[in-house]
């Protein structure tokens, strides 16, 4: 992920696993740092499906706490 500043403007999304490529769900259009607080709250089958968007990047949510 390029962006790493911690007030970067990001949306945190759910993208479900349906059986036609499924929907992406915002839960967030916000600040990486809110998104990573909401992202953790969330149980763990919900964090495989989470991925945060940047003006020039995405990343799977479980990749970055993994990282």
């Amino acid at each position: 992920m390029r962006t790493t500043a911690q007030d970067a403007s990001v949306r945190l999304y759910h993208l479900d696993a349906g059986p036609e490529g499924g929907a992406a769900i915002t839960l967030l259009y916000g600040s990486l740092a809110d998104a990573m607080v909401l992202a953790a709250q969330q149980d763990e089958a919900t964090q495989e499906g989470l991925f945060i968007a940047t003006d020039n990047d995405v990343v799977a949510y479980l990749d970055l706490v993994d990282a």
